[in-house]
């Protein structure tokens, strides 16, 4: 009976029941309702399912393979922790209705076997993960809100755009390998990779998700970006610009991590270098490079997921998330401390964490074809990320300089989310046969061989080395309140200008309570004094 709808309905429909319950009834359904979807996703056969006509073509809802599967398992898991830790929001049901749209929309999203009913999930992903940024109810979420939706807007447009001219050219909404061959292809690449965050595309992710509400960044970081990276593995895989695409995603993000203070825009950045990975692997096309590359997003949804969870349990104690204003804070949150810990590391590859049996895959790939520049970006790349992710969010969070904050630990379900979410990354770390099992392609990769954990252990040691040495020798850029300039300054700009041509030209006035486009909105979460502006 179970199989008898799709995942995506399951939360989708099942969503719209949760403002009718109360109590203990309520919380039982939230944590109820992931678990069924996963059942589904794991008894459904493989094939094609749930299709309905329309005009001339099929709405495929329920395309099955090892592809759909392996995303459908990371974000049914995903949803389930996610829930969990959000369980102590009793009086927020618009945020879990949301969440649950945002979770099935992405299921729908990835079991989607024609390219219409793939943009229709993914605008509905749009707007409940836009609610999950002003559900935070301040002015700087209202206007990074805004900026989230337009740009998903525009990038909808321009994936609905490549659509319709592919069905036009080819008699097809076959969402399958679609390769770049034509404007159509470049204006889906284009609306795949907004919501990917290109490089110059990007600006909305570390601008947005910061804003969010606590438990709502932990279901942002895990869909909007996935979802794009299995629209990429589904039409694109091999395409070499794609390589490139994703080099640059790796190394860029790093500069803005070091010298950012909010830690939770940190980690918004270290999505962006670890998306990047995902999106060199795909472009290289190779069994083991898929495979790296889709393992790698099933860990990195765990990882990160455990990362904003932690930094959401710090920011639910103090009111805080700046390095500036944190320290010290692992004398009362011991728990919290040793989840983000493991976060760290296992973002940064160290060997028995979950990042390290899925990015050697990845750059195994790039030797194995001989591709020694990007090798080295992604050493490069792989050395940044366990420097700001792996080192700086957990040290001035929780040690650095003594905050004289004394709180305690947070509820009790955020405790076991972030728990479960720890475990799943030293478990899958330690036996990675469950994962590589459940991959598009068969494995025939041993993550631990001598000269992969020599190779990494190195790149760790010397990385945690030169952390030591720029900090002792003051070369290492101070934390400080700062707006950092990103590319979004471009169109908060343009956008300002826009509104003042169309004042002139056309006498419209813009309602000064409208959020501020220019960037000033971001000063009043930071606070008046976060005047130094950093490029």
């Amino acid at each position: 009976m179970n199989n008898s709808f799709p995942a995506a309905a399951i939360l989708i429909v099942g969503a719209l029941l949760i403002p009718f319950l109360k109590g203990r009834l309520k919380s039982a359904y939230l944590l109820l309702l992931p678990v069924i979807a996963f059942v589904n996703v794991v008894s459904i056969p493989e094939g094609i399912h749930w299709t309905v006509g329309f005009l001339d073509y099929d709405l495929i809802f329920g395309r099955v393979d090892r592809l759909s599967r392996v995303f459908g398992y990371m974000f049914t898991i995903v949803s389930f922790m996610g829930t969990l830790y959000a369980l102590h929001l009793k009086k927020e049901d618009g945020q879990h209705v949301a969440a649950f749209i945002a979770a099935g929309s992405a299921l729908g999203a990835a079991f989607a076997g024609d390219l219409l009913s793939f943009f229709i999930f993914l605008e509905m992903t749009t707007i409940a993960s836009t609610y999950l940024i002003w559900a935070r109810r301040t002015e700087a979420s209202y206007g990074a809100g805004l900026r989230y939706l337009v740009v998903h807007l525009f990038g909808g447009l321009c994936l609905l755009a490549g659509i319709l001219i592919q069905a036009h050219q080819t008699g097809s909404l076959e969402f399958g390998v679609i390769g770049l061959n034509g404007l159509a292809s470049y204006l889906i690449l284009i609306g795949f990779g907004i919501n990917c965050a290109f490089p110059a595309l990007h600006a909305w992710l570390p601008d947005a998700y910061p804003e969010a509400t606590i438990t709502g960044t932990v279901f942002l970081s895990a869909f909007t970006t996935k979802v794009a990276v299995y629209s990429l593995a589904r039409a694109f895989p091999g395409t070499e610009s794609l390589i490139w695409i994703g080099a640059a995603m790796t190394a860029f993000p790093i500069f803005y991590a070091v010298i950012e203070n909010d830690l939770r825009r940190v980690l918004s950045y270290s999505i962006i270098n670890q998306v990047g990975f995902m999106v060199v692997g795909i472009g290289i096309g190779t069994s083991l490079s898929m495979n790296g590359a889709i393992a790698h997003a099933f860990n990195n949804i765990l990882f990160k997921a455990l990362l904003f969870m932690s930094m959401g349990a710090v920011m639910h104690q103090t009111g805080k998330s700046k390095a500036t204003d944190l320290g010290g804070l692992y004398k009362t949150m011991p728990l919290t401390t040793l989840f983000c810990v493991i976060g760290a590391i296992s973002i940064s590859g160290v060997p028995f964490t979950n990042g390290f049996v899925s990015k050697s895959m990845i750059l195994g790939a790039s030797a194995n074809e001989g591709m020694a520049m990007l090798s080295l970006v992604l050493l490069f790349a792989s050395a940044g990320v366990l420097h700001h992710a792996g080192i700086k969010v957990p040290y001035f969070t929780f040690f650095s300089h003594d905050s004289g904050i004394r709180t305690q630990e947070p509820p009790l379900n955020m405790l076991l989310a972030m728990g479960m979410a720890a475990f799943l990354c030293v478990f899958i770390g330690i036996f990675p046969g469950p994962l590589y099992s459940i991959l598009p392609f068969p494995v025939d990769f041993i993550p631990y061989t001598g000269t992969h954990v020599l190779n990494q252990l190195q790149l760790v040691s010397f990385s945690v080395l030169a952390f030591c040495l720029l900090l002792l020798s003051g070369i290492y850029p101070a934390e400080m309140r700062a707006i950092n300039i990103d590319v979004d300054w471009f169109y908060r700009k343009g956008a300002k200008g826009f509104y003042r041509l169309a004042d002139r030209l056309l006498g419209v006035k813009v309602d000064a309570s409208l959020p501020r486009v220019d960037g000033t909105d971001r000063e009043v979460i930071h606070g008046n004094e976060d005047r130094n502006i950093q490029t």
